[in-house]
């Protein structure tokens, strides 16, 4: 009897370029309206990319600019060093 297992999604991430586990990693995401969030839920609407939980990770997507490329739009610095205070935080 054993129950069928629920197939867990796997996610690229930006900065290292592993595939691994979507619940390990961090969603970045860039609503409807144009604003880029940390989305620790995973369920906001907008455009989404993924980084481990790593400041390295989250540095390196953002220098060769895949976070941007990702989410299609420019990230200003000011979003830069919230993205890196929340991913540490």
């Amino acid at each position: 009897m054993g129950g069928a297992k629920k197939k867990v999604p796997l996610r690229m991430c930006l900065g290292c370029r592993e595939r691994k586990d979507k619940r390990e990693l961090v969603r970045v995401v860039r609503s409807p309206e144009g604003e880029i969030h940390i989305d620790p839920s995973g369920k906001r609407p907008g455009r989404g990319a993924y980084v481990c939980p790593d400041k390295a990770c989250l540095a390196k997507a953002i220098k060769t600019k895949a976070l941007e490329r990702s989410l299609a739009g420019a990230i200003s610095e000011e979003v830069r060093q919230k993205l890196l205070e929340e991913v540490l935080g």
